[in-house]
């Protein structure tokens, strides 16, 4: 048996903080408690650990869509669930800690949320050899007990790119990235891509917010008001962000400016301020809810498959919003679009 270090264990108060979903301290006060909030669902003996990526729940975005997955597990299955926070600016060896205490606790299978946990689920899974992992959008932690659930944000990124261009009175666009890493690198080639299919020639100013190893920015809105802000005076008059909770400052600058955003992950339109609704043009849909319930029901199924498991168009991964109605006078190319890249015709670059 795997000896359990000191410092692990003195993580198990601290580092797996629980988190409430809408506010609400009743969500995961009893994680030890069947999961089942409605009482129709039936009693599970397996146990769901989750570690957000920097934001949490309540991020508005990346982590919400996680949680809304491991929610729906819940109440579907009745399985018992923790979820851990992240904090900014940690070091490989908290990451790691986050995971081992999980594990020390029960809990089986373990869910990543983000490729920062990509070293760490390496590295852990390798120890615990009988306990189940999967981590998103990460590819390069590999091993039998580990899951890749993967996603082509790009061909989302291309819908709305393509929303962006035909809506543009300026014919000049921008993008911001949270952090200068080639996971983001795919949301903008997809994004310029779609834009200037749906208008050649068109302007697409691109800015990152941190550099690695600083992830800071996917969680600093005033940095993303700052980037967005210099874009809208440039000229632009709608932007896409792909920068987790430092997307709300994009929107707080496309109000200011008289301009659109468009969001990404979840449906923005539903989770973004009320204030900023109205600027909301569309969100790329990156349905990670869809493959964290898909994960939990295949270890409840006792079905886990390791290795990758690509969401993309075709397995309707990705996808963009329509809530609000201001694409609903271009739904019908966007559409076209999305068959032409289904069909093969049309091939979205990555980088």
């Amino acid at each position: 048996m795997r000896r359990v270090t000191t410092f692990a264990a003195a993580l198990l108060a601290g580092a797996l903080t629980l988190t409430a979903c809408g506010g609400s301290d009743s969500t995961n006060a009893q994680p030890e408690a069947s999961g089942s909030s409605s009482g129709s669902a039936p009693a599970s003996d397996i146990k769901v650990g989750l570690a957000y990526d920097i934001g949490g729940r309540g991020d508005q975005s990346f982590n919400d869509a996680a949680a809304a997955g491991l929610d729906k597990a819940k109440a579907q299955f009745g399985v018992q669930t923790k979820e851990a926070e992240a904090s900014q600016g940690e070091a490989e060896p908290a990451k790691e800690e986050r995971l081992r205490a999980l594990a020390d606790a029960g809990y089986n299978p373990i869910i990543a949320v983000g490729f920062a946990y990509s070293a760490s689920v390496a590295k852990v899974a390798k120890e615990l050899p009988d306990t189940q992992f999967a981590i998103i959008d990460d590819a390069a932690a590999v091993g039998p007990n580990i899951a890749n659930l993967l996603f082509a944000e790009e061909q989302g990124s291309f819908l709305v790119g393509a929303a962006a261009g035909l809506k543009s009175k300026t014919n000049n666009v921008g993008f911001v990235g949270g952090v200068d890493v080639p996971l983001i690198h795919k949301f903008e080639a997809g994004f310029k891509a779609g834009a200037e299919a749906a208008k050649p020639g068109i302007k697409v100013q691109s800015k990152y917010l941190t550099q690695p190893p600083d992830f800071s920015g996917f969680g600093d809105p005033a940095k993303g008001k700052t980037a967005a802000a210099g874009m809208f005076d440039a000229g632009a008059d709608v932007v896409y962000q792909a920068a987790g909770g430092s997307g709300g400052g994009v929107f707080e600058a496309a109000k200011a400016a008289k301009g659109l955003a468009i969001g990404v992950d979840s449906d923005q339109y539903n989770t973004a301020d009320p204030s900023v609704k109205d600027v909301i043009l569309t969100s790329m849909l990156k349905k990670v809810d869809v493959a964290v319930f898909d994960f939990v029901s295949s270890v409840n199924d006792k079905k886990f498959v390791a290795g990758e498991k690509i969401y993309d168009l075709k397995a309707d991964g990705v996808g963009y919003s329509t809530s609000g109605g201001q694409v609903d006078d271009i739904k019908d190319k966007l559409e076209a679009y999305k068959a032409k890249i289904i069909s093969g015709e049309i091939t979205v670059p990555t980088k």
